[in-house]
């Protein structure tokens, strides 16, 4: 059996889709579904169980989960809202949560693969490199706190675990199954949205010597995602954290200029930087991947045109759903 932990979310469903295109189907999800919108994800998905992530610490409190042979636990499950400042609530859910199954995990010499997150980076002032000691890594939010502190608890064990443990810190992911998180979906969701409902996007305006429309990010493909995490999920000797984009940064207006020559319709308008951000956004991100290749991940990222291609393809033909 394989646990995936948020196999209800975003990334979590869409790994699903991506085991069952393996030919594996006994999957236990763990999620909440206090949003029940998100059953939508489920559908068309193969799965053996699910169970709530509140009962599923029971399960692990109680010592397991009836002797079932468990090969690998995929960790997606979190609080991924950067606007909340509910440090109680965020490290509960994606600190003590974390260390829980990954605990679990070790008792059992289990395969841990879990979602990090670039903003650990915060600006990026210092790069985009996997360096604890480099000085890069600088929070800007009590999420990206949250996912900090559990990667350095991660490596403080990491090297007599015995078993595989590989974080990885996901830069700007979009794709199907992300429209149940609204104003935390994707910047593409969102430029897509706005076309479509208003005929024009608003972009921001330049700030800190940012052009208008000129912030960069490392926009990557949910399919590309799942890729990585099956690579490490076939290559059990390969343990570490790990960044997880294309390396390649692409400006908000390139994705609009995109998805409005590909819609055949809309136009780019820009509106004040947000005073409420100045002080935690990342105008810039770009994946340093340089340890993800020589751990051995050699395929291909799809290139960002390509990739919001077949995103609108499955926006406009199945309301941004997988099934």
């Amino acid at each position: 059996m394989i646990i995936v932990t948020g196999g209800a979310g975003f990334i979590g469903s869409n790994l699903i889709a991506g085991l069952n295109r393996k030919g594996i189907d006994d999957i236990l999800v763990v999620d909440s579904l206090q949003n029940g919108h998100k059953f939508r994800n489920l559908r068309g998905l193969q799965l053996s169980d699910y169970v709530d992530k509140e009962d599923f610490l029971g399960l692990l409190d109680a010592g397991g989960l009836g002797g079932k042979r468990i090969d690998a636990v995929f960790h997606q499950g979190a609080c991924t809202d950067t606007m909340e400042w509910d440090g109680r609530y965020m490290l509960n859910n994606n600190y003590e949560f974390s260390k829980k199954v990954l605990l679990f995990c070790s008792l059992g010499k289990i395969p841990f693969i879990y979602a990090s997150s670039a903003s650990v980076y915060g600006k990026g002032d210092g790069g985009f490199r996997e360096d604890p000691n480099g000085g890069n890594e600088y929070p800007l939010n009590v999420y990206a706190y949250s996912k900090h502190l559990f990667d350095s608890w991660v490596l403080r064990r990491m090297g007599g675990s015995g078993h595989q443990v590989a974080g990885l810190r996901y830069f700007n992911v979009f794709g199907p199954n992300e429209m149940h998180k609204g104003r935390m979906a994707s910047m593409v969701y969102q430029v897509y949205r706005q076309i479509e409902e208003r005929g024009y996007v608003e972009l921001f305006k330049g700030a800190d010597g940012v052009p208008d429309g000129g912030q960069k990010r490392d926009f990557v493909y949910v399919e590309d995602v799942v890729r990585v995490n099956l690579f490490l999920f076939e290559h059990r000797e390969v343990s570490g954290i790990f960044n997880c984009g294309t390396g390649q940064a692409r400006s908000f207006n390139d994705v609009a200029g995109i998805l409005i020559s590909l819609m055949g319709k809309g136009e780019t308008r820009y509106i004040p930087f947000p005073e409420v951000l100045k002080d935690t956004y990342q105008s810039f991100t770009e994946a340093d991947i340089s340890s993800l290749r020589r751990a051995g991940f050699d395929e291909p990222f799809k290139p960002l045109e390509d990739s919001l291609e077949c995103y609108l393809h499955i926006l406009q033909g199945n309301g941004g759903y997988l099934f």
